[in-house]
């Protein structure tokens, strides 16, 4: 039988700030036209999200900070991903009229970029919604998880207690983003697999629309 968890135990924040800087300055650096956000608001992201993981931990996983965590969390994966659609369609919109204000770099570097932030935004979402976010997952809440992972099911003396933390999310993302379906995590509610299937959708435009024109260009 398992060791229960410590009553307030959090999981690290260290890798989900790191991946919200990074997602945020993937954007600031794309080009005006594919940008849907302001600088100043990039800036006021980052300040809200990093104060409520702070008071995450600082109050060691409070209900409440814990709360207005998930709810600045799933805002931002909301804009962020807007944003992200908002850039690709602009993109492909470019291609499709033979704007002359692009050229294969240009296309190449925003595609990855995208691509980046795609996989990036998913890992913070799919991290925060299983089994109600990452503290619940710690102290074994009843609620279904949307996710089944393959440690999940190993036996508890070759993996005891084990939990999935953000980078088995991230793996996931990232699997979600270049396989364009599930590897060895199976998502099992509707919400996830609709989730996964908009994910791969993204990525699979971004890389056949976008990177493989650009690459044409470039080989031309």
């Amino acid at each position: 039988m398992s060791k229960p968890v410590p009553e307030r135990a959090i999981e690290s924040r260290w890798p989900v700030a790191l991946t919200i800087f990074l997602a945020l300055g993937l954007t600031s650096v794309l080009p005006d036209r594919l940008r849907l956000l302001p600088i100043w608001f990039l800036y006021l992201e980052i300040i809200t999200i990093f104060a409520a993981m702070f008071a995450v931990g600082w109050t060691r996983g409070k209900k409440r900070w814990l709360r207005v965590e998930r709810v600045v969390m799933l805002f931002f994966c909301l804009v962020m991903g807007t944003a992200t659609l908002i850039g690709l369609g602009e993109l492909i919109r470019e291609i499709v009229t033979g704007s002359k204000a692009i050229d294969g770099l240009y296309l190449l570097t925003s595609s990855i970029s995208l691509w980046i932030s795609n996989v990036l935004i998913f890992s913070l979402l799919y991290w925060q919604i299983d089994v109600g976010g990452p503290e619940a997952r710690l102290h074994n809440s009843k609620q279904t998880p949307d996710w089944i992972f393959t440690q999940a099911s190993l036996p508890e003396d070759i993996m005891p207690n084990w939990k999935p933390t953000f980078i088995d999310y991230l793996f996931l993302s990232f699997t979600t983003a270049t396989a364009f379906s599930p590897t060895d995590t199976l998502p099992l509610t509707q919400r996830a697999k609709l989730l996964m299937m908009t994910e791969s959708s993204i990525s699979l435009v971004n890389i056949a629309a976008i990177a493989a024109r650009a690459i044409n260009i470039l080989g031309s």
